[in-house]
């Protein structure tokens, strides 16, 4: 096989979705710039993103203080106030740039006829600043995007690669901390290609499909978390993995998300017998953070022994549910399902990956030449718990600082270097692909057996021990076998998921999305959890 093909660019952005196409569109008029999607171009978790995107448009009745402060409650004490007043000041010029591309934000008239952006409100935010496109806002964000870089003379679009290790300083045999290029496998031609650049940006997404139970998609796979891991850069917060409370529970749509404007619109959870809980738990009842509405979810299905809960909006009328709620009600509807007349059987599901690398205002990252943007991050952003409609505007803000940054950089950078050719003389094609499967399957498991929503120190330990068994069989068979996209995701969720473990381990308390039945109280002094790799 021929296994020397070579790409040079200027910048490349790995993923696709709402963080690398902004970035990419971003850069586009000054530089070359190649986009690296694993999967179809649209195939990512902005696409799915129901709810919207927080920013004050309403300035009458909201500020830019009120959206911070929201967003420091949620984020139980462990947000970067700085960051979080950057992200919301900047909120509202970057829903303007998304408007400008063409994305289709909901209108309404107000009482004099004028029109106006319609504004929902999502769970923990004191307003109603979330602008929307219907229930599919994501997939108006990266439909519209995408229509932009495909038509941009100055963006390569490469579709099913999957990046597998950066080129840095060390694998040239060089000291230093800067990268170079990448390392990707090529799905179609089964081969692996290298790509030269003065930029890499990583645009890779969370992990959350390292968990049995996941609203993401299957490209979700810690990616980007991992390759920056393996060349030296230090992540956090990887103990804070988003459970979003309301995933349907139907065997013919798994993963089908329920967004947290239902609730916002005034949905009730209920039990197995109608009645409502969430007053039991928080005076917000149903507008409460997602990790509270996660846990009393859970709490009630292990009490009552429930497979589910409710979430019912049916008190609601019918057109007002078709209006706001047209991909849920059509998407139940073809199950059976009528959400105007019966409750949605619910189960949270992982969601989002608070923690992530670590990057300055900038989205750079501890190594040179490299950024990080979107879920794959680590900003200060979110802290212990994301707030609704925070992440896609996370994307936009910091794609538009990355760029920024990267222009003021790129004249002064150097010329891109030769890289080595992937060797692959001493390894075969494998005969043992049920190792992958069987690893795969056993890894999401005890991930959400032991490390999900309510963790112990003892169920911590059990799957740190059997991550690193995990990890030596994977290495062993990497070593020995030829690459694959399923081998390349095993190895990265295996490394994301001791990420998690770790952090979990280091935190002797329980905040925002990490809850231990060992450690029950706050810490009355906390801090970001900072895993540094081993080498430098």
């Amino acid at each position: 096989m021929n296994q020397n093909k070579h790409h040079t660019t200027d910048v490349a952005i790995i993923g696709s979705g709402a963080a690398g196409l902004s970035l990419a569109l971003s850069l586009a008029n000054h530089c070359k710039v190649t986009v690296i999607s694993k999967g179809e171009l649209k195939e990512g978790s902005t696409l799915y993103a129901q709810g919207g995107i927080a920013a004050v448009f309403d300035k009458k009745n909201d500020s830019i203080e009120s959206h911070v402060q929201d967003t420091l409650d949620a984020g139980g004490g462990l947000c970067d106030r700085e960051v979080v007043h950057y992200t919301a000041s900047n909120a509202q010029d970057c829903l303007q740039w998304l408007i400008e591309q063409g994305v289709p934000f909901d209108m309404e008239f107000d009482s004099q006829g004028k029109e106006r952006f319609h504004l929902t409100r999502e769970g923990g935010h004191s307003h109603r600043r979330i602008l929307h496109a219907a229930d599919a806002t994501g997939r108006a964000v990266q439909t519209t995007l995408i229509s932009q870089v495909q038509i941009h003379p100055n963006i390569t679009l490469l579709e099913q690669y999957n990046a597998i290790d950066l080129i840095g300083d060390k694998k040239l045999g060089q000291q230093g901390q800067h990268i170079h290029g990448i390392y990707m496998w090529n799905r179609q031609a089964k081969r692996v290609e290298t790509v030269s650049a003065k930029f890499v940006a990583l645009a890779t997404g969370g992990a959350s499909k390292v968990y049995l139970y996941t609203s993401n998609p299957d490209v979700s796979s810690g990616d980007g978390i991992a390759m920056a891991w393996r060349a030296g850069c230090r992540v956090a917060n990887m103990e804070f993995n988003q459970f979003h409370p309301t995933s349907l529970y139907h065997p013919e749509l798994q993963n089908f998300l329920i967004t947290e404007a239902m609730r916002g619109e005034g949905a009730y959870l209920k039990r197995p017998d109608g009645t409502r809980f969430m007053k039991d738990f928080d005076e917000r009842e149903e507008l409460a953070p997602r990790d509270i509405v996660a846990r009393a979810i859970d709490f009630e299905m292990k009490r009552l022994g429930a497979n589910c809960v409710y979430l019912d909006i049916s008190h609601k009328e019918k057109n007002f549910i078709i209006e706001h709620f047209p991909t849920i009600y059509a998407k139940c509807l073809s199950v059976g399902l009528d959400i105007t007349k019966e409750p949605i059987p619910v189960v949270p599901a992982a969601h989002y990956t608070c923690g992530g690398v670590m990057t300055d205002f900038n989205g750079k990252t501890d190594l040179d030449n490299l950024y990080a943007i979107g879920e794959v991050a680590y900003t200060g952003l979110h802290g212990a718990n994301r707030m609704a409609s925070n992440s896609l505007l996370e994307c936009i803000v910091f794609a538009h600082a990355a760029a920024k940054d990267i222009l003021a950089k790129i004249n002064q950078s150097p010329n891109q270097q030769a890289l080595p050719a992937w060797d692959e003389s001493r390894v075969t094609n494998s005969d043992e692909e049920v190792v992958i499967t069987h690893n795969w399957h056993e890894l999401r498991l005890f991930m959400w057996d032991y490390v999900g929503i309510v963790r112990s120190t003892k169920r911590l330990e059990r799957a740190l021990h059997r991550v690193e068994l995990l990890q030596q069989e994977i290495l062993e068979y990497y070593a020995n076998f030829r690459v694959s996209n399923d081998l390349l995701e095993l190895r990265n969720l295996v490394q994301v998921a001791e990420l998690i473990i770790r952090s979990a381990m280091q935190r002797k308390e329980s905040r925002g999305l990490h809850y231990t039945i060992d450690y029950p109280e706050v810490d009355s002094d906390p801090s970001p959890t900072i895993l540094t790799p081993p080498h430098p």
